[in-house]
């Protein structure tokens, strides 16, 4: 099967693991995509991969890795650490890529909650240490059989999240390693705006690093909280009938997970959020990923 829809466990944040493989699974939904904090909550990789198995679910991804732009030698130790253990966590639950979200400035790190020098706005010298750090986590990743995604994030997060904007910029991190350790994600809320974006596309699939495809639309106004402005899709500005046409032109045919963090869509019943992601991931998205690879859907076929 190709283009199989996925839960990414970020739209529904008052799940636990089980109560979202459950609600998958009850929307006909074959992958998810957890988030780091929902196998620990489980009880660990091994218990979480054990809930995935028997809800009858495979792992498309998992929520992340990164957050390597730390000055000091014990916040670069500490970050080291937790990508390494992603990256087991992540081969433990047959999730074959870590979306790596890489971190923004120093001067922002206080407002995730971490400590940094406010006076260092030095983006080169951030997304330098991005690389050199994926020059140590590699090795460990091609051990375990998992792919380090690079997800470049829209600008606007370019201070406390992630110094990779463009999908050009995460292929030109990637290219010192091979295609199967260092990937990218091509989620439609960050890059959607992007005037190179269709030529990207093309690069990351002749260059064989589109790992993943993440959907969701962009909504206006901004939230208040930038981080919750997703929106679903065709509630917004996305056009998934170009990006899902140049996404499928690649060759690629991996699962196709939504992630929406929106107050009023995280709040509401888990049921009708899934039903309604599989309604306008069937009517906005597949027909274009389907068109493009020359695969006849099934209501066609009917």
């Amino acid at each position: 099967m190709s283009f199989e829809l996925s839960l990414n466990t970020g739209t529904t944040p008052n799940l636990n693991l089980q109560q979202a493989v459950e609600a998958a699974a009850r929307a006909g939904l074959s992958h998810i995509g957890p988030w780091r904090h929902l196998l620990e909550q489980a009880g660990g990789a091994q218990r979480a991969a054990t809930i995935i198995k028997e809800g009858g679910l495979q792992a498309s991804t998992l929520c992340r890795g990164g957050f390597l732009t730390a000055t000091s030698s014990q916040a670069q130790q500490e970050a080291l650490d937790s990508n390494r253990q992603a990256i087991e966590e992540a081969a433990t639950i047959g999730a074959n890529n870590l979306i790596m979200v890489v971190g923004g400035l120093p001067s922002a790190a206080h407002l995730l909650g971490g400590a940094g020098d406010r006076q260092d706005k030095d983006i080169v010298g951030a997304r330098d240490r991005v690389a050199r750090a994926l020059d140590q986590l590699v090795p460990l990743a091609i051990d375990h059989g998992v792919c380090l995604v690079l997800e470049p994030l829209h600008p606007m997060y370019a201070a406390d999240r992630a110094v990779l904007s463009t999908l050009g910029q995460a292929l030109d991190m990637a290219t010192a390693y091979p295609a199967e350790a260092v990937g990218v994600v091509v989620d439609t809320f960050h890059v959607f705006w992007d005037p190179q974006l269709q030529q990207q596309i093309q690069r990351a699939g002749h260059e064989r690093r589109l790992a993943s495809y993440q959907i969701c639309d962009f909504n206006l106004p901004i939230a208040s909280n930038a981080l919750q402005s997703r929106g679903m899709m065709g509630d917004g500005h996305v056009d998934f009938s170009s990006i899902s046409r140049w996404v499928a032109q690649t060759g690629y045919r991996g699962p196709v997970e939504v992630e929406i963090f929106n107050d009023e869509i995280n709040a509401q019943d888990a049921d009708l959020t899934l039903n309604t992601m599989s309604e306008r991931f069937a009517s906005l998205v597949l027909p274009h990923l389907e068109q493009a690879a020359g695969i006849q859907s099934a209501s066609a076929i009917n």
